[in-house]
């Protein structure tokens, strides 16, 4: 290595060390703290004398029905969540690909719901289901108690999230979709193929790898999507049976002060995650172009 090779690499370290500290201290320093404290007695009782005492947390919460319970329904909100998100995204983005009129009137205004901030569309679809003068319901004109029934409410949830994330996966495969060379559909012209064959053999296989690390990223999202649940329900109601697991540990520690409990708790999603993530990156090879 040159001496001015050197030099400039010194500099780049220099240049980035601030954001390195920062990292450092927002990401790298809680998290380790967090996997301290799950293997503690961290509690309202134990806030100042706390002591390791080992796996018994991650015991209590595999044990836990709640955890099987709660993880079942996260399960279903992302899977639901992310066929609608990617349905509604992919089918939107296919129409404004099209030469259509009014093209970016259309993509302002498809977008408009994941550039409004979060908790204001969930406090917005909160009021709008309530039973009684709720807009949903006036325009249906029946009286669904979304807000006081389980499923009601977590139906509700489901629906303002699936508002919230299908722009984002349109803006992704519209992206990819103009990506894609027009001679490719005009060979399948002439060779005769059909809009499903072309969709099936050109627009599917040339979106697999942009859509797949958005799928992802997607999952993880939707899986840790705390506003939504929290601010819909209110706060997991009625009777804390509308959480899925990220609510319900946010409720855990700062409700009920179970501190050492949702520190094992948040170990155990994000071991979760992580082991999604890296099956689905090392089953699909979409990251293979990036090393090579």
């Amino acid at each position: 290595m040159s001496v001015k090779t050197e030099h400039s690499a010194r500099l780049a370290y220099l240049y980035a060390m601030p954001a390195l500290l920062i990292m450092a201290m927002v990401v790298l320093y809680p998290f380790i703290y967090n996997v301290i404290i799950s293997f503690s007695n961290m509690n309202l009782t134990h806030f100042r004398n706390w002591e390791i005492q080992g796996f018994q947390n991650y015991g209590a919460v595999l044990s836990d029905r709640e955890f099987w319970w709660y993880l079942y329904k996260t399960v279903l909100w992302t899977v639901i969540n992310l066929v609608f998100h990617v349905g509604i995204g992919v089918f939107l983005a296919i129409l404004l690909n099209k030469n259509i009129r009014a093209k970016s009137f259309f993509r302002i205004l498809l977008i408009l719901p994941w550039a409004v901030p979060q908790y204001i569309t969930a406090l917005t679809w909160r009021g709008m289901f309530n039973a009684e003068y709720g807009a949903v319901n006036l325009l249906l004109g029946t009286q669904i108690p979304w807000l006081s029934s389980e499923w009601w409410t977590f139906t509700a949830c489901l629906i303002t999230n699936i508002w919230l994330g299908f722009p984002f996966m349109m803006m992704v495969a519209l992206g990819a979709l103009q990506s894609i060379p027009d001679e490719l559909y005009e060979a399948a012209d002439i060779a005769g193929a059909s809009g499903w064959q072309k969709f099936r053999h050109i627009t599917i296989p040339l979106l697999k790898p942009v859509m797949i690390p958005a799928i992802i990223l997607g999952v993880i999202w939707t899986f840790n999507n705390f506003n939504v649940v929290w601010l819909v329900s209110n706060g997991g109601e009625p009777s804390d049976t509308t959480h899925i697991l990220v609510s319900w540990v946010y409720k855990a520690a700062f409700r009920y002060f179970r501190i050492g409990y949702a520190a094992a708790f948040s170990m155990i999603i994000f071991a979760i995650l992580l082991l999604f993530g890296w099956r689905v990156i090392k089953k699909t090879g979409v990251t293979e172009n990036i090393y090579n």
